[in-house]
């Protein structure tokens, strides 16, 4: 019978330390540190692999999943553990790599170490390419804080219950005179920057929109986009961010995966509710919020929103109008018993991560 070997892994930037047990003993049977080198890590852990049969694992992080793929390559069993699934005792005031290295192995041995989901290559491109989006994004609403302010320090204001940064606020900010060559340098340094930020944000989104409608994600961005407040940015990220949604048994299970389900503090008779959790995919999480906010007024799907269901199989337009009129209906509800907009909006999109996966998983009913 040939024996089992748990690998517990601690991953850093410049060393990997790495404790061995074996299925019947307690005590390890291989402890080191190397050197962040893929090839000797894999030589070493590989090399269980002619003696039994090897589990490893180790923290998810920032060095990604680089070394769970080349593991995996080499035919090794390789878990990536969410780091709040690492149970670590309270009364321990020590923590060390070796330490760290053989609690992931005992969490092996004790089948405790569920890996969380590792996306293919391509995926994990396509979402790096979105969160570098949400970063230039970023930096486009941070220049045009920056330039507002400037022009308010100086006594320009916009008229009041005008959009901003529309053409006419565009046109009247380009056409300010402010007396000064000082200032008039300091607001072109921030003018060229936004349009710079601005132009580069175009070009990564339509770099966005050319890979969801590659052959890969074609067919399921689609569907995603069948429903109001969804386009290409939103799907592709609902795809490439969460994989196989059928590793999710129910619509609730992928509700709490995204943190939308209340939090909870119950004790014998009574039960407290508060705010949702928070936990698992932020990013997906605020999409959805954003997505929801789209529902707040009663309306037939739009001229947009027809088109982009043109050529759709009819059961995934029939369930997209299903979530249309609940949704509008449960956002419009909650409005009239006095909730906030933040609650109303979370519990809309709370019931739209249902709907999506409904979708995903091919129930249309």
């Amino acid at each position: 019978m040939k024996s089992i070997f748990y690998v517990g892994m601690d991953v850093h930037k410049d060393s990997v330390r790495i404790a061995v047990l074996k299925g019947t003993g307690k005590e390890t049977v291989y402890e080191g540190t190397l050197g962040n080198d893929l090839n000797k890590i894999v030589k070493i852990v590989s090399g269980y692999r002619e003696k039994g049969t090897v589990i490893a694992g180790y923290e998810a992080g920032c060095m990604g999943y680089t070394l769970q793929r080349s593991l995996a390559a080499a035919k090794v069993d390789c878990r990536v553990i969410a780091p709040n699934k690492v149970a670590r005792l309270g009364s321990q005031r020590i923590k060390t790599d070796t330490r760290d290295a053989i609690l992931i192995a005992r969490m092996l041995k004790n089948n405790e170490g569920e890996s969380i989901h590792v996306p293919t290559k391509d995926d994990e491109a396509a979402r790096d390419l979105l969160r570098c989006r949400e970063d230039i994004r970023l930096q486009a609403h941070r220049i045009k804080q920056q330039l507002t302010k400037f022009l308010l320090r100086n006594g320009h204001i916009y008229e009041a219950k005008r959009q901003l940064w529309t053409k006419a606020h565009r046109d009247w900010m380009t056409g300010i005179e402010f007396g000064s060559d000082v200032l008039k340098e300091t607001f072109l340094q921030y003018w060229c920057s936004f349009l710079e930020i601005e132009d580069r944000l175009g070009r990564i989104e339509a770099k966005v929109v050319e890979i969801a409608e590659s052959a890969a994600y074609r067919e399921p961005v689609a569907r995603l986009r069948c429903f109001k407040g969804i386009d290409y940015i939103t799907a592709l990220a609902l795809v490439c961010e969460v994989g196989d949604y059928r590793r999710f048994g129910s619509a609730a299970s992928f509700m709490s995966y995204l943190g939308l389900v209340p939090s909870e503090r119950s004790s014998g008779p009574k039960r407290r509710q508060g705010g949702i959790t928070k936990t698992g995919n932020a990013h997906l999480r605020r999409l959805l919020v954003e997505s929801s906010w789209h529902y707040r007024h009663r309306g037939n799907p739009s001229a947009a929103l027809q088109a982009r269901r043109m050529g759709m199989d009819e059961r995934v337009i029939a369930y997209a109008d299903k979530a249309l009129s609940r949704l509008q209906s449960r956002f419009a509800h909650l409005v009239y018993k006095g909730k906030s907009s933040k609650t109303v909006v979370t519990a809309t999109a709370r019931e739209l991560a249902g709907f999506v996966w409904g979708t995903m998983v091919g129930v249309y009913c």
